[in-house]
């Protein structure tokens, strides 16, 4: 990888991560604006501070030196200043969990308008890269080789919410077709094939290519763009960020049953290097309408991973102010601030963790 595309991967990442997480913040702040609940302090990026921007809305609002996403400090958000009727913690305990879990719906809000807006207005249309051929199968006798593109069937080019080019093949099994293939050398020619009867395709695939469906931002994409009707584009909007958020929570079991059976396996998810490289290579490879998709999966997954019940995420200081009003606050400032600091800890070191693992990937030491 050159030096020109490692510095782009890197500013992308930065600017991906720091806006989740200041939309995120966002809405945080607006949230607690609107309960009247003082915000102290919107900071950009994290400490240590570089400058004070100025205050407005009785908030200072300030840019700090570390460009990952951003802060909201709210009055008494520490559990003093339970007298201050403009204090966090003298809130009743459906506004404190209001505030907190505003900024997960925020990221969920901007998964959805991206999913929308992409499908509304700009699928892209998308071909697949042929990574093998079946001996003695219709595509090898169509003279296609591994690492074709097959860009169209009939004539017609399928889109990422209009099914996939390879269901539009087995879709045809037993027909004789014709595909749109892009070679190694960038030519580009249309090639009859007969496609395998649907008994034989159940076993072998209707073309006999090893292409799979589960990356959708690995595909090979078109120059051309699908639109659908906005009551469309919504129901699809819906679907994507159930079948993502269901996949995301699926992981992230994995990732704790992995862990705990085997410390040492590499995990089944990536970490911020791994998370950086993958956008870089959307954006290369497939644009960046595929690299605002990947963006909409990070702000569902950024979503997911804050509501989990874990200190000092969002679902965690939801559960813990639920567990102070159960106990009659019996828990001490002291020992809910401890907690919180325990988690932080244990998700730094979770966080080193996955890390070492993206490291060794990058140089071939783990799959």
């Amino acid at each position: 990888m050159d030096l020109g595309r490692i510095l782009i991967t890197i500013a992308l990442f930065l600017v991906v991560l720091g806006a989740l997480v200041l939309v995120h913040e966002l809405g945080h702040y607006l949230t607690a604006k609107a309960f009247r609940v003082r915000v102290l302090e919107f900071g950009i990026g994290f400490p240590p501070r570089a400058k004070v921007l100025g205050r407005r809305w009785d908030t200072l609002w300030t840019l700090n030196w570390l460009p990952i996403g951003g802060f909201v400090k709210l009055e008494g958000e520490d559990g003093d200043g339970a007298d201050d009727p403009r204090s966090f913690s003298a809130q009743r305990l459906w506004v404190r969990l209001t505030i907190l879990v505003a900024g997960v719906v925020m990221n969920v809000v901007l998964a959805f308008v991206i999913f929308v807006g992409i499908a509304w207005l700009a699928t892209p249309v998308a071909g697949v890269t042929v990574p093998s051929v079946q001996p003695d199968s219709p595509a090898l006798r169509a003279g296609i080789v591994a690492g074709d593109a097959i860009l169209k069937v009939d004539g017609r080019g399928y889109d990422l919410y209009g099914g996939s080019i390879l269901a539009g093949i087995r879709e045809r099994a037993g027909e004789t077709v014709t595909l749109t293939v892009r070679h190694a050398d960038g030519s580009v020619e249309d090639l009859q094939v007969t496609l395998r009867s649907p008994a034989e395709a159940a076993d072998r695939g209707a073309l006999g290519i090893s292409a799979t469906e589960e990356r959708p931002f690995e595909s090979v994409f078109l120059d051309e763009y699908a639109s659908r009707p906005l009551g469309d584009a919504l129901q699809i909007g819906v679907m994507e960020l159930g079948r993502w958020g269901s996949l995301i929570v699926g992981g992230l079991g994995e990732l704790a049953s992995g862990f705990v059976e085997d410390p040492t396996a590499p995990p089944p998810a990536a970490g911020p290097i791994g998370i950086a490289t993958q956008i870089g290579d959307v954006f290369f490879g497939a644009g960046w309408i595929m690299t605002l998709y990947v963006v909409a999966l990070l702000s569902v997954n950024l979503a997911v991973v804050n509501i989990l019940p874990f200190p000092p995420l969002d679902g965690g200081r939801m559960l813990m102010i639920t567990i102070k009003r159960v106990a009659g606050e019996r828990i001490s400032v002291r020992a809910e601030q401890l907690t919180y600091l325990v988690g932080f800890i244990f998700l730094f070191a979770f966080i080193i963790w996955i890390t070492g693992f993206d490291i060794a990937r990058q140089f071939g030491g783990a799959p």
